[in-house]
Formats: C-alpha cells, sequence, structure tokens
C-alpha cells in the first residue's frame, strides 16, 4: 500500500457491486496500486477508483480489470491519468452519504467505518459475496447461507435499482457451502445477479466494508 498520495489515478467502471468487488480485489493483487475506493452510478454500475505513483502500475491493474470483467461477462470502462487536475481529487473527499432513494452508500470508502484494514478478517478468512435484485430473494438467501454453514454476515449493501448484496465471511469452505445454497434458495424469489467467493481478500478491499 502507498504512504503518500498517489500522484496518478485509475478508474474502472463496471457491473454490479458483486463483480465489482471481485474486480478491485484482482486489481490491487496484480499492481501495486491503492483502492481509494468505489461509487455506485445509481443503476447497476460502480466506479472502482485507484491510485497509484506510476502510469505502468496503473495501467497493470486496469488491463487486468478489463481481462476479468470480459470473462465474468461484464462491460467496462476505463480511465488512466498520469496527471489529475488536483480539482479531481477534492470531489471524493466530503463525508458518507446514504442515498435516500435506495438506502445504500454514495460511495465505499476505507474511511467510513473508520477502523484498520489488518483487523478487519482473519487471513485465513474468505469473504462471500452474493448479489440480487429483489429483497426478498436476499432476505431468503441469508437465511439459508446461516443455517447452511459458519459463516458470519459482514454486511448488506444497495446501489440502486432494487439490487441487493449480501457479504459474509468464514474459512473458504464453509464460504463457498454457503454462498452455492443461498444462490440457490433465492432463485425462486428474484434475481441471482452473482455469487462469488473470494479466498484471502485483499485487505484494501475488505477495509471499504461494514465490520
Amino acid at each position: 500500500m502507498h504512504q503518500l498520495a498517489p500522484t496518478c489515478l485509475g478508474y474502472a467502471e463496471t457491473q454490479f457491486l458483486s463483480i465489482t468487488a471481485v474486480i478491485a480485489d484482482a486489481m490491487v493483487k496484480a499492481s501495486d496500486v491503492t483502492l481509494l475506493g468505489l461509487e455506485p452510478n445509481g443503476t447497476e454500475g460502480i466506479c472502482i477508483r485507484i491510485g497509484a505513483g506510476s502510469v505502468a502500475a496503473l495501467q497493470a491493474a486496469l488491463d487486468q480489470a478489463e481481462t476479468l470483467a470480459a470473462k465474468l461477462g461484464s462491460t467496462i470502462h476505463c480511465a488512466c491519468m498520469g496527471a489529475p487536475h488536483p480539482s479531481l481529487r477534492s470531489m471524493n473527499t466530503g463525508p458518507m452519504v446514504i442515498n435516500g432513494l435506495y438506502g445504500g452508500r454514495e460511495e465505499f470508502r476505507p474511511t467510513d467505518f473508520n477502523k484498520q484494514p489488518n483487523k478487519i478478517m482473519k487471513k485465513s478468512y474468505a469473504l462471500g459475496i452474493l448479489e440480487t435484485q429483489g429483497l426478498t430473494a436476499s432476505l431468503v438467501a441469508s437465511d439459508t447461507m446461516f443455517k447452511a454453514a459458519d459463516v458470519e454476515l459482514v454486511g448488506k449493501e444497495k446501489i440502486g435499482a432494487a439490487y441487493v448484496t449480501i457479504m459474509i465471511r468464514g474459512d473458504v469452505a464453509a464460504v463457498k457451502a454457503a454462498i452455492e445454497a443461498g444462490a440457490a434458495a433465492a432463485q425462486p424469489y428474484g434475481k441471482v445477479i452473482a455469487a462469488h467467493t473470494i479466498a484471502r481478500p485483499h485487505e484494501e478491499l475488505t477495509a471499504l466494508l461494514p465490520q
């Protein structure tokens, strides 16, 4: 992780919080970049903001994002800024805001919950992400996941358009079992957007999530 403010900025806008989290995790694992935050666009899109000390590091992360998005069947738009205007940074420095329309965060940032990334999740833990379109589906899925395996709730996030993401944690086997069971249970009640298990999620990703 960079100790100084990154001099270059990169953006990757893709679909759905579940897919965005997987791509963001891969980006910070693939290159020497800092995950600055995620910003929903009000529908199903989310912009990943990263920073780095060089354009080369940014581009390596953005290339990884494009490759993974294609594998996951998601659209993506990337931008690499080697010399961003100083005013650009001030656009993401306000307090955390909850959207009054859909009840989700306007931005996801490491400062949202005032915690240290290395205290969030044990290194052996996995992060499970199940995203549905519809609240009933997410509630049925959550109940099923908690009953199916020894997992804990990380949080619930909304990005608008009835998209709801439930995040859980536990050991890899438990999370995989819970996510599979939850996705199957949710099918009759709504649309399952994505169901993923991230083994050993990067601390910069978990820093954006509730404790």
